[in-house]
């Protein structure tokens, strides 16, 4: 079946790609399979100048690329060509430090364990194998590609079947820089294809960032052949407002939080809970911004809010303002579709959510924000802990007391502090309950598709 770029702006098909025979599919997994081995004999060194290489390809290329992602999914421009400088960020961080976090570690004192030497060591895998989502499609795959070849992994990728453009760009960049051929390579083929590419025995593990039921399927068909998984799920993310808080900043840091990629981010702030004390003040600030918004053609500088990437993304949304409605919710901005082709959606605040509304439990995937109002910090923190999401999470307070007990209480990957969440190389990155399992960036992330051997000495 072929695959399509089809503009979200004007609903209309840039682009048909045919899909990847299965004949190819083999050619591809035996390239890769021969470039892994060929990577596992080749140093840290030789490797950091070929992904410094790869880093370069992006940075000359990044208006390009940017009006590429644009077109295929829907995001204002400078959001785009910033997605692909902070990929050839990460591509040299890993460069400059992976040596470092795959060192050997000895143990200090090798004679408590009878020996007279002893130590660990980090060894690359094989072919691992990453099914991405279309939201960040140059950053999502970057961030598990550059740390995987960085440590002498290949990699496949089977991306999201909406941006095949970013799919094939993905497939020829690291060769061009001086990797061997078939250190990654992009498969294009449909979900029911996966299972057999995880199944085959030359793929030692998989990794997936998109939607629970996708991770379920993955992890276990990874288990059903005893191989390593890291999902990275969704989320629906708290952002917690307390009294002592700048309100005013909170609620500026809220809009960027919650329309920031159109609103379709597993981490962005989705569920704002604030205090009875500060909850008018907020409220009223945060959507008289949230309406003022520059919804439009996202290649447009001016343009704050773009498109939905798919027709079933906005209609599952849709349907999920239309049920809080329905439910006797509150809608204080927004909640209608634009008058635009394409695929829009008004940035929307819906407060007064009753507890059987579908979204006080399911992710809000664009510009749609929920508005909670807390008694105290107890309850801020039960609503926050209330979904089975467990992604990341923001707490705005200047209570040293209260940020100790946010930190140590919320159920989540990460606690942002007056802030919003954001990805960095340098933080490790995931979630628990049912956004997921394992972590990504840092040295924990690249350790992840690495064997920890042990090695002992008579």
């Amino acid at each position: 079946m072929p695959v399509a770029t089809v503009n979200p702006t004007t609903g209309k098909t840039e682009m048909i790609i045919e899909s990847h025979s299965a004949a190819e599919v083999e050619s591809r997994i035996a390239e890769a399979d021969a470039a892994a081995l060929a990577l596992r004999a080749t140093t840290f060194a030789q490797r950091a100048e070929w992904m410094l290489a790869a880093a370069e390809i992006l940075d000359d290329q990044a208006l390009g690329l940017g009006e590429l992602i644009t077109v295929e999914m829907g995001k204002p421009i400078a959001q785009s060509v910033a997605e692909v400088e902070k990929s050839a960020k990460a591509m040299r961080y890993y460069a400059s430090h992976s040596e470092e976090f795959l060192a050997d570690a000895p143990l200090e004192d090798p004679s408590t364990v009878g020996a007279s030497q002893a130590w660990t060591r980090y060894e690359p895998l094989g072919v691992v194998l990453a099914v991405m989502p279309w939201n960040y499609p140059l950053w999502q795959v970057i961030r598990f590609a550059a740390p995987a070849l960085m440590a002498g992994n290949a990699g496949l990728l089977k991306h999201a079947s909406n941006v095949p453009q970013a799919a094939l760009f993905l497939d020829t960049l690291f060769e061009r820089a001086g990797f061997p051929k078939g250190s990654f390579r992009t498969l294009l083929i449909g979900g029911g294809d996966v299972a057999g590419v995880i199944a085959d025995d030359r793929v030692k593990a998989v990794t997936l960032t998109g939607s629970e039921p996708a991770g379920r399927s993955v992890a276990q068909i990874a288990a059903d052949h005893v191989k390593k998984a890291v999902l990275e799920l969704g989320g629906s993310d708290p952002f917690i407002v307390l009294p002592s808080a700048d309100v005013k900043a909170a609620a500026a840091t809220a809009v960027r939080a919650r329309i920031n990629n159109n609103g379709q981010s597993c981490i962005a702030g989705k569920r704002f809970i604030v205090h009875d004390a500060v909850y008018d003040e907020f409220a009223a600030e945060f959507a008289a911004q949230m309406a003022a918004l520059a919804v439009g053609d996202p290649l447009l500088p001016e343009t704050q809010v773009g498109p939905l990437a798919t027709e079933s993304g906005r209609q599952e949304l849709l349907e999920l303002v239309e049920d809080a409605r329905a439910a006797g919710a509150t809608i204080l901005t927004g909640g209608t579709v634009p008058d635009l082709p394409g695929w829009f959606y008004a940035p929307t605040v819906i407060a007064d959510l009753p507890d059987d509304a579908r979204l006080v439990q399911e992710e809000a995937f664009g510009p749609v924000a929920s508005l909670y109002r807390a008694r105290d910090a107890a309850d801020a923190l039960r609503i926050a802990n209330q979904t089975t999401f467990g992604l990341s999470s923001a707490v705005w307070t200047n209570d040293p007391d209260e940020e100790r007990y946010f930190i140590a209480g919320l159920d989540a990957g990460a606690v942002f502090v007056n802030g919003m969440t954001v990805s960095y190389q340098e933080l490790p990155f995931g979630g628990i309950k049912r956004s997921g399992f394992g972590r990504e960036l840092a040295a924990v992330g690249q350790r992840e598709f690495c064997n920890l051997k042990t090695v002992w000495k008579a």
